[in-house]
């Protein structure tokens, strides 16, 4: 109990009658696992991980009389290994994963006293499961004989049971069942569909299985342009169906799709198509398949022409039912390319506000038709991309079929090219950090050799200033050294043309009431 053990020991002598290993950490039960404990008449693995049962597993076990695999997590087993286990009498595979329950299970436990299939995932399983058990069979034999037949216990209470056509046969055999054959709980339940849930067995009547049959009220439906249209086809078949549809073959939203039971074998399906454009006009194909088949039924759609209205072409007309409605629009956001609206519904619209359709109208300012955008209900903010920069435009919105009326449309001007200034900038940059390298090199030194000519640089060591003036005089040369500062290409600073010798300039005195210009910075230069 609670040890470690990842496998089956090894060493576990031959004459062993009974196993239990419990809240252990077995994982799977392989070939062999028992092939020198022919004597084994009791295993229990209880509450281990077991996931995997190979076929041969119980090879050798023929005197194995119980085998208890609760509380595992086995999602199928391999039936045909019981037939290495013909004495076997109790089968407890409860609280496991099983789903699937194949017509042969039980065919290879003949003297099987208890099974125990309850708490699994079983939802869907044959009436043949039990009328091929020979249990079952010598129970049928006996009928109206004197010959005395152990009982059987099956336990099957706890899965999650769904209750349609396919489960009728083994309905009928929970109603029909008797001794020797003892149901541990004979109250099963259905799990679903949802209008049989919580139901007993002894309850509910089920049809046989029916392919599914797809009709309409109308084929052929003529809307004016704007109006909202609902298509609508009905379904009958058994068990429940698929239901989609498709328009010239692609499938359509499932949002606009609205799928609910109308009986016990009958499906209403619904498609929305908001504001009716000509463009919308066509056939529409429902179709429904179940495990028989499937089946369609197609709807052709045709838009006529709006109302007669004296509205600018590109706009709705006006529905007489909703003249109170008004919508509020703002520009939340704007970029180079787009905007982003927000707008709100007031009067009549905002009374259903989750089921209020709105029309966006996006175009040039000049253009006289604009694209119309379709936004459902509970959306109230949009983003209009890809526009053209230093392009005039106008958005509107309305709601449903309306008009658009004063205050619900926005003008605006997009901005320039985006590239252009990131382009400036980047040269900006560029200038800024070339003109902080070139003031980085003294002023003396770039002077003498950046600005005389050729024929003065051989006099220039003997031209250039040697000492700076005090430390006054030096800090504020030094503030002051900036290539704008600099002498704009001329020698005399540096040699004078006469005689050869070489002296500073003496420095010129500035005229009273003459302004000092303005120093320029690197920004300037651009």
């Amino acid at each position: 109990m609670s040890a470690l053990l990842r496998q089956i020991p090894a060493n576990i002598p031959q004459d062993i009658r009974k196993i239990r290993i419990e809240n252990s950490h077995l994982t799977e039960l392989p070939r062999g696992s028992f092939e020198n404990i022919s004597a084994l008449e009791y295993l229990w693995l209880n509450f281990n991980n077991i996931t995997v049962m190979h076929i041969k597993s119980l090879e050798y076990l023929l005197a194995l009389k119980e085998l208890r695999l609760q509380g595992n997590k086995l999602s199928s087993v391999p039936w045909t290994a019981f037939q290495d286990t013909p004495a076997l009498k109790i089968l407890d595979l409860k609280h496991n994963r099983l789903d699937v329950l194949p017509e042969h299970a039980l065919r290879y436990l003949p003297n099987l006293t208890y099974l125990d299939l309850s708490s699994n995932q079983l939802t869907v399983i044959s009436r043949d499961v039990f009328y091929n058990w020979p249990v079952y069979q010598r129970s049928q034999r006996a009928e109206g004989q004197r010959e005395a037949i152990a009982n059987a216990v099956l336990a099957l209470h706890d899965n999650p049971w769904i209750c349609d056509c396919r489960l009728r046969g083994f309905v009928q055999f929970i109603k029909s069942v008797g001794p020797p054959i003892i149901l541990m709980n004979s109250y099963l339940t259905c799990s679903s569909p949802k209008f049989r849930a919580g139901k007993f067995f002894h309850e509910v009547e089920l049809n046989s299985c029916m392919k599914p049959l797809t009709s309409a009220l109308d084929t052929n439906l003529t809307v004016p342009v704007g109006l909202n249209v609902t298509l609508t086809c009905f379904v009958q078949a058994s068990p429940s169906p698929a239901v989609w549809w498709t328009y010239a073959l692609k499938l359509l939203r499932a949002f606009n799709v609205s799928t609910e039971p109308i009986g016990e074998e009958t499906i209403r399906s619904e498609l929305l198509i908001p504001a009716a454009r000509p463009v919308d006009a066509g056939n529409y194909t429902c179709t429904a398949a179940n495990f028989l088949g499937n089946t369609s039924v197609a709807i052709t759609l045709y838009v006529g022409t709006p109302w007669a209205s004296t509205t600018a072409p590109g706009w709705a007309p006006i529905a007489p039912a909703e003249l109170g409605a008004h919508v509020e629009v703002r520009i939340a956001k704007q970029t180079v390319y787009g905007i982003t609206l927000e707008w709100f519904a007031a009067a009549a619209a905002a009374a259903e506000p989750g089921e209020t359709w709105y029309t966006l109208l996006v175009g040039r300012y000049d253009a006289a038709q604009k694209d119309a955008i379709y936004i459902g209900p509970g959306v109230n903010t949009y983003s209009v991309t890809d526009l053209l920069p230093a392009t005039k435009y106008e958005v509107c919105v309305a709601v449903r079929n309306q008009a658009p009326r004063k205050g619900q449309c926005v003008v605006f001007v997009t901005g320039s090219d985006v590239s252009q200034l990131e382009q400036r900038e980047k040269l900006i940059h560029i200038v800024v950090i070339v003109c902080a390298m070139v003031l980085a090199v003294p002023a003396g030194m770039y002077a003498c050799t950046a600005e005389a000519r050729p024929g003065c640089l051989a006099r220039c060591p003997g031209a250039c200033p040697r000492r700076r003036r005090g430390g006054q005089a030096q800090a504020a040369g030094s503030k002051e050294s900036t290539l704008d500062s600099l002498p704009a290409g001329s020698e005399d600073g540096l040699c004078r043309p006469e005689g050869g010798r070489g002296g500073r300039r003496p420095p010129a005195r500035e005229e009273p009431g003459k302004s000092r210009p303005p120093h320029r910075n690197s920004a300037d230069l651009y």
